[in-house]
């Protein structure tokens, strides 16, 4: 996704310089124009022969940096590709799990169902089973051991996803370094030109700095906007898993509070 991003920013700008030198072609032949500067025509046309015409030399111009950054567009995009298959709720919250546990627990079978919490590893079986055992300690044990076993599995998923925001930080990053390193290249050429400077001096450096900036930011952009897709996806995600994790131990805490409530005084006083 990300990869096939740059590669049309890059194929349209590449077409449009293409355009702009076709329309910027040589003036007609027999006139002035042409006679005086026919020889600076044809250096031009030797020049944009020699251009990068295809997307991999314009992506190979960019050097190591663009490379990094082309890496880091190929790991967002393995990212993302992995969180769409496993950032479900189907995935977290296997079907019928919590009704199967329920049914147990509201028949009063507490090792039928922390057995059957186990047998679907998830966001909601790992609840489960922390709660249910705690069961014998009551039920404030069993609430602190979800709410605890909540956040342990919220804070995984939300450094699951941090990935993509790093990706989002470091992919521009390095387009600057490369536009550094662009600007360096061209100074440098002015620096070692005795004389005037000519613009195609300058080219190759400056050329540098653009790919490379155009190429951060293409990889930063999407990876940040998935960033925040999926931080929210697991936020609804975690408070729908907390909901359904008290309605499936509803049966256990009326179990455990009414067993922890104290008797009812003898009728009569004493």
């Amino acid at each position: 996704m990300l990869f096939l991003a740059l590669a049309l920013v890059l194929t349209v700008g590449w077409a449009v310089h293409r355009a702009g030198a076709q329309v910027a072609g040589p003036a007609p032949a027999g006139t002035p124009a042409s006679n005086a500067h026919g020889a600076a025509d044809a250096a031009e046309e030797d020049a944009a022969a020699k251009s990068p015409e295809t997307l991999w030399e314009i992506l190979r111009a960019s050097g190591p940096v663009g490379l990094l950054i082309i890496l880091l567009s190929i790991a967002a995009v393995a990212l993302v590709v992995e969180h769409i298959m496993t950032i479900r709720s189907a995935v977290l919250m296997p079907p019928g799990l919590g009704e199967d546990v329920r049914q147990l627990l509201s028949a009063g079978n507490l090792a039928a169902a922390d057995q059957r919490s186990r047998m679907e590893p998830s966001f909601l079986s790992y609840v489960l089973g922390a709660g249910l055992a705690e069961a014998d300690g009551g039920w404030p044990a069993v609430e602190k051991a979800m709410e605890d076993a909540t956040a342990e599995q919220s804070a995984r998923l939300f450094r699951k996803i941090e990935y993509l925001s790093v990706i989002g930080n470091i992919a521009p990053m390095l387009g600057l370094l490369g536009t550094v390193i662009g600007m360096i290249l061209a100074f440098r050429e002015v620096a070692g030109t005795p004389g005037a400077v000519q613009a195609g001096d300058l080219a190759q450096g400056i050329y540098l700095a653009l790919v490379t900036t155009v190429e951060g930011l293409i990889v930063a952009i999407p990876s940040l906007a998935a960033f925040a897709v999926f931080r929210n996806r697991v936020d609804q995600l975690v408070a729908e898993a907390s909901y359904l994790t008290a309605h499936v131990l509803a049966p256990l805490k009326r179990a455990r509070t009414a067993a922890a409530a104290p008797p009812p005084p003898p009728v009569g006083g004493r």
